[in-house]
């Protein structure tokens, strides 16, 4: 994978809501609602879990590291799509985030 700046990630993630929005309305008349979207993130943050725990021998399961792959890649892009239906700039929150945990932790 060529190296993306964060710009192109969201824009990205969010073009792929746009199109799951269409397929939404298309199959069930309606789009998602914030609390579904989140709670789909949160189905796919425990399988990252489940997961982990196969790929750490804890948990019997096939085909683990591409499906951890994929779950890892779909939180993000759940993240990216939940902060901007909730009008929270990623880039800002993450910045926020990481300078308040540095400040700590020095």
């Amino acid at each position: 994978m060529p190296t993306n700046n964060f710009d192109d990630i969201i824009n990205r993630s969010l073009e792929i809501r746009k199109k799951y929005h269409e397929l939404e309305v298309q199959h069930h008349k309606s789009e998602w609602t914030v609390e579904e979207d989140a709670l789909a993130f949160l189905t796919d943050a425990a399988l990252v879990g489940r997961n982990i725990m196969s790929q750490q021998q804890r948990w019997p399961k096939s085909n683990t590291q591409t499906e951890l792959e994929h779950k890892l890649g779909e939180s993000i892009w759940w993240l990216i799509v939940l902060s901007n239906r909730t009008e929270i700039d990623i880039k800002e929150a993450v910045d926020n985030f990481l300078s308040k945990t540095e400040k700590l932790i020095s």
